[in-house]
């Protein structure tokens, strides 16, 4: 079991080196056209998006409470200042274990 493990950990780490590294050896083969980049940036906008949407919605038919939508709107607001990516999850966390922590389930 832990070898399997190991063996799937190493292999997601390959591969998500071959993909940063082929970013930097392809540019200079490959051009991408203005309208496709804005494209791909109004798309993971769109995707980030439905992440915080889904994460409201409860898992499981349990009531999750109002611990956990605030952290989420805390992150999101962060966001949308440009905040940097640690500030936004380190800040969605706060909230969220100090509301529960608060009582506010």
């Amino acid at each position: 079991m832990t070898k399997t493990l190991l063996l799937g950990a190493m292999a997601l780490a390959f591969g998500t080196f071959a993909f940063r590294l082929a970013g930097p050896l392809l540019r200079s083969r490959i051009t991408i056209s203005p309208r496709t980049i804005r494209l791909l940036e109004i798309a993971s906008v769109v995707l980030l998006t439905a992440l915080a949407v889904t994460t409201l919605i409860p898992s499981g038919g349990g009531h999750f409470g109002w611990a956990l939508p605030a952290g989420v709107l805390v992150a999101a607001g962060m966001a949308w200042k440009r905040a940097p990516l640690l500030v936004v999850i380190l800040s969605a966390a706060v909230v969220t274990a100090g509301l529960r922590a608060l009582g506010v389930h």
